[in-house]
Parts: C-alpha cells; structure tokens; sequence
C-alpha cells in the first residue's frame, strides 16, 4: 500500500454496524453497509472509534429492548463523539424510549432507515436525538436486502412485513404489511449473489410463504418464485427459511422433493401443540393440518430435516396444555426445535389476556423443551451416521478444524483446509460429539 493509498484510507469517513434479532435485519443491515461504502465510506468493526455506529435492533423479545441500550454504550465507550444511529423493529415501535437512551443522535423507523445517508449531513453530536419515523400503515414499499458478510452462505430477503397480526406478535406494528419483490427482481439479485461467489442462498421473510403480495394484492405465488429459481442455469444450493404450516402446501413439499436446488430441510413454526392455545395466539391453522404436513415432508423425504419454533408460557397455557405440546413433539417426527419463552409486548392482545404463567414455571417449560430438541437431534443424527454427505465446508475454528452444513442441515467437524473452504465435499460421518456435532472425513479434496 503506498503513501497516497495510506492517506485516502485515513480521510475516509467510518462507519461500523451492530445487528440484533433475525437473518432478515442481518440482510437489511448490509445492505445498508453497502449503500454506505457506495458513497465513499469505510466500513470498520463494532468497537472501533467510529464517526458513526448505525444499529440495527430487534424487538421480540423484552431482552432485546433491553439489550440495545448495552450496544449504544460499548459504541460511546469506543468514541465518545461517535453519532449513533438506531434503525429496525425497536426504532419503529419505541422511538421516544430510544430517545431517551443517552448518546443516540438519530431514530429511523421501518421506511427511512434504508435512506439514512439522506439523514447525514451532519455528523455532530448534540443533546436530543433526531426522531424520524412514519405511521407503518404508510410503509408499501419494498427493498430488497442480502447479506454479504459470509461469502458462502447469503440471506436474501424476498418478502417483508405480515398481515396475520397473532396475538402474542409485534411484527406488523415493526414491519407493516405483507409486501415482496417480484420474481424477476429476485433472479437478478440471485445472479449478481452467487456472481459474486455464493455457494448457498436462504430466501428470508417475515411471512415468506406469503410471497407474492404487492400493492396488497397477490399477484404471484411462493411455488411460482422456487420455479423460476429452479430454472436458473447456477451452480448453488438454496434452502427456505422459515414458512408457516397453512402456507407450506403439498404442492411446494413435492417440489422441494424433486428439486436440484432446494435443500430437504424446513423449518416450521408450530408455537403450541394444543389447539386451544393456537386459537388464543390466532393462528390460522390446528395441529392436526401440522402434522400432516410432517407427515407429507416425511413421506416425500424421510432424510429431510425439520426444524419447529414452539413458545412456552403463553397466557392460558396450563399444565395440561404444555403436556399436550410435550408428547405433541414428542411423538412427530422432527429434528430439532426452536424454543422461546413468552414475554410481555406492549400493544398486543395476549398482553391483556388473563391466565398468566408465573416466570419461573415458563423457565420450567422452556427447559423441558429444550431437552426434547436436544434428544430430537441426538437422533436424527444418528440416523445419517457412517452415510457419505455432501457438506459445504465453511470458515476455521480456533481449534484448527472447519465447520460445514450437509444438505439436510446436520452440522459437521472436519479438519481444517484452506483450500476447501466454500467448497462442497462428500464426507463420511462418524460420530457426534457433546456439542451435538458431527464429526467426519474428508474423502476426496479439489
């Protein structure tokens, strides 16, 4: 690097990000990095003494509310003068409790944080933080986001926001409405993607199996993008996230089947198994219409992996109802599960209803659960042990070995070799270790 290199270097203007919460804000906040780096800026790590720390917040859960005023003050305690910028679901829902966390200097809600450069002019500090936020019923628009930070894996968000509004959920007031790209957009952004080196894509949503809406009308379907995705002339794997069981038809579950591209692996949000507690949280389907999605999934491919989001301590769920979940799950042939304990969030119906689970015994609940998913997993394993699978190998750990996913989503141990990573291998499993890993061999290099 010469000296006028050097010095461009250091007159760049910095900027560092920190994301919480899901896949889609990771997606939204490289994007937003890479409009920022468009226009002439430097991109450093969270913790560096940047001239402005852009965080992208969660608002799930109570914990990540909370875990936002931590972010704010590791990025102060990094630079001081620092000008921070808060975007993402907490910036839309709460942005007067932001406001009040010391050293923030700008709130973006839903819409305008994909056009925070507009808001940049300045980047001085002051004494009040700037609010600019519109009403989420005025947000329609969709922008396209994927992350870029890991060359092999990339999450492309393919549609946004949701119209089920269930009763524990804050989303739609985070998101707004249920929007998406058009297909033909998606094709491109796939082509630039795996242009760019990607071996293995996961289309993102907040309500992806509702893709298709636009303008609030449906003008595609969910099969007809995997369609189109399946005729593209690339080299790459792809899988779905997560996509709710009335949506997940027996006509996607068979395409998936006999795909090239689509990877044997779902993940399914069930939240409860007992149909008393789905109509109190209002969602659309019974566990019955569940189960025998499992049950089509497993028929089609007995390999496949299926993962389950499930909550505990919902108001009104009794012993008997979290025993119905337990042997629910416990008798369905799943993989692993996704276990959250319910927490309080303003403006929503469950908030107000009776029945409340003391803390303690949710805590009970969500251990018992995740117990089950553990031995869940522990089995579904062991079903692939000493099989020959293709693994796409991925970055080193610290203890010389390298880390890669099969096809169906068993996380596998290899010995570490530069030359192999991105790359997919065959690799014979051996066994799993007390971090429920697999280990295994290389059986051929590149």
């Amino acid at each position: 690097m010469n000296c006028q290199t050097k010095s461009y270097i250091c007159n760049m203007k910095t900027v560092a990000f920190h994301t919480l919460g899901c896949k889609l804000n990771y997606a939204e906040t490289s994007s937003i990095a890479r409009s920022f780096k468009a226009n002439g800026w430097q991109k450093v790590s969270f913790g560096e003494a940047a001239e402005v720390n852009v965080i992208n917040t969660c608002s799930v859960t109570e914990n990540a509310d909370r875990e936002c005023r931590t972010i704010v003050h590791r990025a102060m305690d990094a630079n001081p003068e620092t000008f921070i910028v808060v975007v993402g679901c907490y910036a839309q829902l709460k942005p007067q409790d932001i406001a009040g966390i010391p050293g923030v200097d700008l709130i973006l809600g839903a819409d305008e944080k994909f056009n925070v450069l507009n808001y940049l002019e300045s980047t001085t500090k002051s004494n009040n933080a700037q609010v600019m936020s519109c009403d989420i019923g005025q947000v329609h628009h969709f922008n396209s986001s994927w992350s870029s930070d890991d060359r092999t894996r990339v999450f492309l968000k393919v549609q946004d926001g949701c119209d089920y509004n269930c009763s524990f959920c804050t989303i739609p007031l985070a998101r707004g409405s249920s929007r998406s790209d058009t297909i033909s957009n998606v094709i491109n952004q796939l082509s630039t993607i795996v242009g760019n080196g990607a071996k293995e894509i996961v289309l993102s949503g907040v309500n992806l199996g509702d893709f298709g809406r636009r303008d609030g009308r449906q003008e595609d379907r969910f099969v007809d993008l995997l369609n189109a995705i399946e005729k593209m002339d690339a080299d790459f794997r792809i899988r779905i996230s997560s996509i709710e069981p009335n949506l997940l038809s027996p006509e996607i579950i068979t395409f998936v089947a006999q795909s090239k591209k689509f990877m044997p692996h779902f993940h399914i949000p069930l939240q409860s198994g007992s149909n008393k507690l789905l109509k109190l949280m209002r969602r659309r389907y019974r566990k019955e219409l569940y189960q025998e999605r499992i049950q089509i999934i497993k028929s089609m491919m007995p390999h496949c992996c299926i993962g389950v989001d499930v909550i505990v301590g919902f108001p009104g769920e009794t012993d008997a109802d979290f025993q119905e979940t337990y042997q629910f799950l416990e008798l369905l042939d799943i993989s692993y599960l996704h276990v959250f304990t319910y927490s309080e969030r303003d403006n929503t119906t469950a908030v107000e209803m009776d029945g409340i689970v003391p803390i303690n015994i949710r805590k009970q609940r969500n251990k018992m659960l995740r117990s089950l998913s553990s031995k869940k997993l522990h089995h579904f394993y062991s079903q692939h042990l000493h099989t020959i699978q293709n693994v796409l190998c991925e970055a080193a750990t610290k203890d010389n070995c390298m880390f890669g996913f099969t096809e169906n989503y068993i996380k596998v141990k290899m010995p570490y070799n530069a030359s192999l990573t991105n790359t997919i291998q065959p690799v014979e499993l051996s066994e799993i270790d007390d971090d429920m890993i697999v280990s295994a061999g290389i059986l051929q290099c590149v």
